[in-house]
């Protein structure tokens, strides 16, 4: 951990010689390829979370939109790591920018009603965008295995680049510049390609190449030219690590469905030692932070007179852009910064949701620059255990399992989205009602 400014122990000069350290070896096009990954991947979802007001109207509640957005990769995710080793990463690619352009397409063209056809079309093309955004997210968190822990940090940095980026170029488009949300999105829909031109025309290939002509289970290397060949020296390098790699042998003789039914019990087995360590606390932090997002914020407003804002619509918009500033501050801080201790900010993440809450239904946060500072906070914690906790997989779990370690892992936080989002359902209808009871009907006004 890098010493704090004021400490004995920091002066500028070895700060900067620390932090050069940290940083030493890294590949850039390694890191703006997987840094681009993470944020294309990623930002159609934000954009259409972004974007639930208007896509549903203030009627129904925005927690719809989250879990048509999570149910699908929710879905994906626990599927896809069971197979997605059959099909080759150039091909997953294409697969993905088809499916969320096609997705998002869908949701942009639809009639801009809120009647029961319209919301269908949306939701339809949301759930197409969001088994793209599910696969793409086990999809490169397993290829980071092949290009050292810098590919790691960059996607983690790109993800919450994702959030910031995609929530604040939404609220500031509508709002701001007065572009149509139709208009909007359309624009969006044009992001998928640039997965396409990273994966085929930046991202060094040859970490892939040895894979293939090595076997899976060889040790990766990262840093590689390429197009440079790989030396005899640094051949006879993989194949002795190789060789201290317990392969995996299958009886060939028996019947395909058979080896198949192994090879899933197996990775079930493995899945399941990978819950308390990893899978926990993601579930635990992001339930409470999308309940917070889907479920509570929408409810936490103020007079307008008492606010910077001239529309109550602009205080969810808001919420969620510096909720996303927070999941790129600590997205972006691996290289520097890690946690090990995952169920402390976890925990914390938990108590944020029960302040809220409280304050939705008693009012007694004074103003609403209190509620700005703890949704930052809430996105910093919760980009800060989804980092640290797949660099604990990196570091922790065995050569041979990472690479389905990494994208079993991504289940946990689908999983506690999606709790959240049927949760956000109850709450943000009962809180609403609450408020209006007593006298508060701006949840009604957005």
């Amino acid at each position: 951990m890098l010493p704090l400014p004021g400490s004995p122990a920091w002066s500028w000069s070895r700060f900067q010689a620390r932090i050069a350290a940290r940083f030493e070896g890294a590949d850039w096009r390694v890191c703006v390829a997987f840094w681009l990954f993470g944020l294309v991947n990623n930002i159609l979802y934000v954009i259409i979370l972004t974007a639930a007001l208007d896509l549903v109207g203030p009627s129904i509640p925005k927690a719809t939109v989250l879990l048509a957005s999570i149910i699908p990769g929710l879905a994906t995710k626990i599927v896809v790591p069971f197979f997605i080793h059959l099909i080759p990463y150039s091909m997953r690619i294409v697969l993905l920018v088809v499916l969320s352009t096609c997705g998002m397409l869908a949701v942009a063209l639809s009639p801009a009603t809120t009647n029961a056809s319209s919301i269908s079309a949306k939701l339809a093309g949301i759930i197409l965008a969001n088994i793209s955004s599910g696969a793409g997210e086990s999809n490169f968190l397993s290829l980071t295995h092949f290009y050292g822990p810098f590919s790691l940090a960059a996607w983690g940095s790109g993800t919450g680049g994702a959030g910031l980026i995609g929530a604040g170029f939404y609220a500031f488009a509508t709002n701001e510049l007065g572009i149509s949300v139709r208009a909007t999105l359309l624009g969006s829909a044009l992001l998928p390609a640039v997965m396409l031109l990273t994966f085929f025309t930046l991202l060094p290939r040859n970490p892939l190449k040895l894979s293939a002509r090595n076997g899976p289970d060889h040790k990766p290397l990262s840093n590689l030219d390429d197009d440079s060949d790989v030396t005899q020296e640094t051949t006879g390098l993989l194949d002795e690590t190789s060789a201290q790699i317990p392969l995996q042998h299958h009886d060939t003789s028996q019947h395909p469905l058979k080896r198949a039914l192994a090879h899933i019990k197996s990775d079930l087995h493995r899945m399941r030692s990978l819950i308390i360590p990893y899978m926990a606390p993601l579930f635990l932090v992001y339930l409470a932070e999308y309940t917070i997002n889907q479920g509570v914020a929408p409810t936490l407003l103020f007079p307008l007179e008492e606010s910077p804002f001239d529309r109550y619509r602009a205080f969810y918009p808001t919420y969620g852009a510096l909720y996303q500033t927070g999941v790129f501050i600590s997205r972006s801080s691996l290289a520097l910064f890690q946690i090990r201790a995952l169920y402390v900010p976890s925990f914390l993440q938990v108590l944020n949701l029960a302040i809220l809450t409280a304050h939705a239904i008693h009012p007694f946060i004074p103003s609403v620059y209190f509620v700005f500072a703890i949704v930052l906070w809430e996105g910093l914690l919760g980009g800060l255990v989804y980092v640290s906790a797949y660099a604990l997989v990196r570091e922790q779990v065995a050569e041979e399992d990472r690479e389905f370690s990494l994208s079993a892992v991504t289940v946990s936080d689908s999983a506690g989205i999606c709790v959240a989002g049927f949760l956000g359902v109850v709450m943000e209808t009962a809180l609403c009602n609450w408020q209006v009871e007593h006298g508060r009907d701006w949840c009604r006004r957005l």
